[in-house]
């Protein structure tokens, strides 16, 4: 007997992205259910469905704000709506800089939750009683400010790094993870980490982009270094809500 919640997840950008982000929520599921001594067990994971659609990319589309077909909001409005139509209650969506729409999806399904990634990590951050982070991100992400009225409004001051760092950070996604070049993106990935950390004394990096933890899970000789994965975080959250127990 399963008296759980439909849920849904925006993915596709990029894929790889959107798939790990699906692994993160089945294994968030298991740990629910275990924390509420539930037998784990095929039928005691909650529907849910992984909406793996094309969307164009999130940072060029913010450089150039002007209407067109590489804007993402369409595409991402059509798999909102296939999600709806699934029944889906909650719904995560597996890109950080694709929050820069998160109030136009929300706004145009009113029916749903889509929850906010910075938002979850701004509130878990706090709770932990930490005051100061580092955040790697894309370009996009830092232009739309996701994480930083989130991380001011809970108390956190938020260190972004140079521009010559953010363009590391970007060729790392671009010609590391988005097409497999793993050992790319780890070198670029943790030097931009080491020297963002040493700069400004932080104990905690916000990996803000879902394909930056894809090859980043340490930083060697910096083992104190706490990387908090928002996908992990908000894949927790919607499986609290799948359980609706919040």
């Amino acid at each position: 007997m399963n008296r759980t919640r439909v849920v849904g997840i925006l993915g596709g950008m990029g894929p790889a992205a959107g798939a790990d982000f699906a692994r993160l929520f089945v294994q968030a599921c298991a740990n629910h259910m275990r924390a509420l001594d539930i037998p784990v067990s095929d039928q005691g994971f909650p529907e849910h469905w992984l909406a793996q659609v094309p969307v164009p990319d999130r940072s060029t589309a913010l450089e150039s704000p002007g209407p067109g077909g590489h804007q993402p909001l369409d595409p991402m409005l059509q798999a909102m709506g296939k999600l709806a139509a699934l029944g889906a209650t909650t719904v995560a969506v597996a890109c950080n800089t694709a929050h820069a729409w998160h109030g136009q999806l929300q706004e145009r399904f009113p029916q749903l939750e889509v929850l906010h990634v910075a938002r979850e990590v701004a509130q878990t951050l706090a709770a932990r009683g930490v005051r100061e982070v580092g955040l790697l991100a894309t370009e996009g992400t830092y232009r739309a400010g996701l994480y930083d009225q989130a991380l001011r409004q809970a108390g956190l001051q938020c260190h972004i790094p140079s521009a010559d760092e953010r363009e590391r950070l970007m060729r790392g996604i671009y010609d590391g993870v988005k097409v497999g070049n793993m050992a790319l993106a780890r070198e670029r990935f943790t030097g931009v980490a080491e020297a963002l950390a040493a700069r400004h004394g932080l104990s905690t990096l916000i990996l803000g982009c879902t394909e930056i933890p894809l090859a980043l899970s340490a930083v060697p000789g910096m083992e104190a270094l706490d990387l908090v994965d928002p996908a992990a975080l908000l894949a927790q959250t919607l499986a609290q809500r799948a359980y609706a127990t919040v």
